[in-house]
């Protein structure tokens, strides 16, 4: 009897990838958090993708891609990027300002939910038996997580709800953008170029938005400042989508979000290093159960069909 393919999941093709993306994004919360001490978050927004932009359009040229795209194109890229590096981005960033960085991890770990509901609405993707199951169990997880954040509050309970309300509009933006890139529309064109004027649409929208919100460009030249913006721009935004939206047309915008699942662990050992975090039996159960919900859902054979 012939065995049966291991899933796609599974293959180095598609876990290693993962892992850097996990990796790289568990530890930008961390690097936001300094982001926000001097300069207001919409410029520090604006400069991370304008990096981030011409970054991606560079990489696109040494791959010999064309730069140029359609009207279609065009205005495909302007909305992705109104969604991830506009609203998404703005939202995290102040979410920051009311929450610590591994809290609002914890609250990018439910983006499975949207990503699976949307996915199944808007590109007919059923989610498998064994997908629902990992979620059920790392939803659980993060609801552990919540329930020890929300015990050990220090901002009190109304700057805990504003942040993570904040937190969660963030979500459902990037969820919208997560679907996006696994449209005809997004696999038409070379993915660097989509990417680099998605980014630099969004650092323009920013831009406009910071001006009229804020005023005129703030700076702060401290070292982990302008090495935080390079790093955001560079790693946490260049490289980390390029592979994620590579994920999202691979596996699927539902299984993809598998990434998030694992951050908060990842953001909270940042988290307790640098922030004071502390953990508890409750907040390492919750942290198990995120971990085997990502192992029984990336095993599973057919998580969208």
């Amino acid at each position: 009897m012939t065995a049966e393919p291991a899933p796609q999941s599974t293959r180095l093709s598609v876990l290693i990838p993962f892992a850097i993306v996990t990796l790289i994004w568990g530890s930008t919360w961390i690097v936001i958090r300094d982001q926000l001490l001097v300069v207001p978050p919409s410029w520090s927004v604006t400069y991370r993708f304008t990096v981030a932009g011409v970054t991606m359009l560079g990489w696109a040229l040494l791959r010999g891609e064309s730069l140029k795209m359609d009207a279609r194109g065009v205005g495909f890229a302007v909305l992705l990027g109104l969604a991830q590096f506009v609203l998404n981005f703005n939202l995290v960033y102040r979410s920051e300002q009311y929450i610590t960085s591994g809290v609002v991890a914890v609250v990018y770990a439910l983006l499975l939910v949207p990503n699976a509901v949307l996915a199944r609405v808007f590109l007919g993707q059923k989610m498998g038996r064994q997908l629902v199951i990992g979620s059920a169990i790392a939803v659980a997880g993060v609801a552990l997580l919540f329930v020890h954040e929300a015990r050990l509050s220090l901002v009190g309970p109304h700057a805990a709800l504003l942040g993570i309300t904040i937190a969660l509009g963030g979500v459902m933006c990037a969820s919208v953008a997560n679907v996006m890139q696994a449209t005809s529309t997004a696999k038409a064109y070379p993915m660097a170029t989509m990417l680099g004027w998605a980014m630099l649409s969004g650092a323009a929208l920013d831009g406009l938005f910071a001006l009229a919100t804020v005023g005129a460009p703030v700076f702060d030249w401290r070292p982990s400042y302008a090495g935080g913006i390079l790093y955001l721009g560079v790693l946490g935004s260049a490289v980390s989508f390029s592979l994620y939206f590579r994920l999202i047309r691979t596996i699927g915008p539902a299984k993809a979000a598998y990434t998030g699942v694992l951050i908060p662990v990842i953001a909270m050992l940042f988290s307790t290093l640098f922030e004071g975090y502390r953990w508890s039996w409750l907040a390492a159960g919750g942290a198990v159960l995120v971990v085997a919900g990502l192992v029984v859902a990336l095993k599973a054979r057919r998580p969208n069909r």
